[in-house]
């Protein structure tokens, strides 16, 4: 019935919310000096309501509430004075929707550890793609035992499924059980039983399926399908379509798919800086093998290193051109390795090639006239460069077909330098740019004249010598300044010799509601 090829692991985290709020706070008693250590004090904080608050216009309602305050009746949703009322012992904290999401993206990033296609399935739970990786875990039930594991260790309550199709997984981990595998070909019976809202429908469309009864997947199987557009809409057969594999729904990861990446699973966690080293130095050592079968070498490169309390810190690196230089690689990772906390113990590296290229082989220049091999020389020093000062640290300005000053000249890498044989025979130009343009007052004859003093940054300057103007008008495609008017540019030299570049901006004959101003650009070295 499905034909699904692909398989996908959802996890369902019900109590995300308050189960963020209530790791941090065993990790601000374990941090803190004086907060009382033990069991004793943990079970004393559990044993308490949690609830999670939320402003609705004067309102204040329940966002989430933890287990301890759902068994006594309390719900999300539930105005606040209500909840106190049942449960006046209860410890109301406000809610941060926000944080909430950047630590799902988080947790994203952790279960990359599974595979390189994870990603947040708002607001409360992952959707991992896990097609070819079950094996590394030898079987597709011990690969979900041990994500639920790792999230029970992290204290998140969790529920797992697996499925050919992200609707069914969706759907299986949310409705059918806290653990369930659905083997290819059998999603139509999987979900036959599971209500209708396990397809990811919105309240109104659930709720008027439900007063006609169909209150179950498999009551939608044998039905109409134009019947059900006319009364539901098309998002329902979507929906039940991607659920049952007959339409197509592709999962946006956090991060897109390496092009290479290599993995050490350590026997005993690791924690110094040798170790660690070396464990770089394999994994560098395995993943430019990868790369040289097929003549690539590599542009940016990343570490990830996974800990024992399930953190994953890491680093990238980039290089000016494609590199297979293993002493160069290991060197720009290196100077950065102590960056990383290994914290408990690492126990899971993996490195990963995100961006390779084909690399160009050259021919020996022993005149030194080969432009490639000069960039090839330049290269090892910019990676240094930018390694240590930062990505977009070091560029070098291009010229770019425009007659607009500020967008003359653009800054790129600099041996990803594009030719360029735009040319125009343009009046001199000051090498400074101020930016923006600083305003000034001038005092100059109309229409056109250069202006014959002006006050810039409180200081009166009188113009000795004067050449100009330079029109520069709007490129069509887009404007220059908010205004979008017609500039007259002038080259002006004061009495003590310093040149600078004004521009008036608009015409006088134009708009006389608004009239032009001057502006300062650049200054004459």
């Amino acid at each position: 019935m499905d034909g699904e090829k692909r398989r996908f692991l959802s996890l369902f985290l019900p109590r995300w919310a308050t189960d963020c709020r209530r790791r941090q706070q065993r990790q601000q008693m374990a941090s803190a000096p004086s907060a009382p250590r033990g069991d004793a004090a943990a079970d004393e904080a559990n044993a308490t309501p949690l609830l999670l608050v939320r402003s609705s216009g004067n309102l204040r309602l329940v966002h989430a509430a933890d287990d301890a305050a759902l068994a006594l009746g309390l719900y999300p949703g539930q105005r606040l004075a209500d909840a106190l009322a049942c449960v006046p012992g209860a410890r109301v904290e406000p809610a941060d929707p926000a944080g909430d999401q950047a630590r799902l993206h988080a947790l994203a990033a952790w279960a990359t550890r599974f595979s390189p296609y994870a990603a947040p399935d708002a607001p409360d739970g992952l959707m991992i793609d896990i097609t070819g990786c079950a094996h590394l875990w030898k079987g597709e039930a011990k690969l979900m035992e041990d994500a639920l594991f790792r999230l029970a260790r992290q204290g998140f309550s969790a529920r797992a499924a697996i499925a050919g199709t992200i609707g069914a997984a969706w759907a299986s981990a949310r409705f059918g059980g806290d653990k369930s595998i659905i083997p290819p070909g059998s999603i139509g019976a999987a979900l036959h039983s599971l209500p209708v809202r396990a397809l990811r429908l919105d309240e109104a469309t659930a709720a008027g399926l439900d007063r006609l009864g169909l209150r179950h997947v498999g009551a939608l199987y044998p039905l109409p399908r134009a019947d059900l557009v006319k009364r539901f809409g098309a998002l329902l057969l979507t929906r039940l379509d991607q659920a049952l594999g007959y339409a197509a729904e592709s999962l946006s990861p956090l991060a897109p798919k390496p092009d290479h990446r290599v993995s050490l699973v350590f026997a005993e966690p690791i924690a110094t800086p040798e170790q660690i080293a070396r464990a770089v130095e394999i994994l560098l050592a395995r993943l430019l093998k990868e790369l040289s079968v097929q003549q690539l070498g590599a542009r940016r490169l990343g570490l990830i290193c996974h800990r024992l309390d399930d953190e994953a810190p890491g680093l990238i690196v980039g290089t000016a051109q494609p590199n297979c230089d293993q002493k160069h690689l290991l060197k720009l990772i290196t100077e950065k390795l102590e960056t990383i906390d290994p914290g408990p113990g690492i126990e899971r590296m993996s490195l990963s090639a995100i961006l390779s290229e084909k690399i160009v082989p050259t021919q020996a220049d022993f005149d030194r006239r080969n432009a490639l091999l000069a960039a090839a020389d330049l290269a090892p020093l910019i990676d240094r460069l930018t390694n240590r000062l930062g990505a977009g640290s070091v560029t070098v300005p291009q010229a770019v077909a425009s007659h607009v000053p500020e967008r003359a000249v653009a800054f790129v890498p600099p041996l990803s330098r594009h030719g360029n044989d735009w040319s125009a025979d343009l009046p001199p130009r000051p090498i400074r740019l101020l930016s923006p343009p600083e305003p000034i007052e001038a005092m100059a004859p109309v229409p056109d004249d250069p202006p014959l003093s002006f006050r810039w940054r409180h200081v009166q300057h009188r113009v000795a010598k004067a050449e100009g103007p330079e029109r520069i008008r709007p490129e069509w495609w887009q404007q220059m300044d908010a205004r979008g008017e017609t500039r007259d540019y002038y080259r002006v030299e004061i009495e003590d010799g310093r040149r600078f570049w004004l521009f008036r901006s608009g015409l006088y004959a134009q708009d006389t509601a608004r009239p032009p101003r001057w502006f300062l650009h650049g200054i004459f070295a």
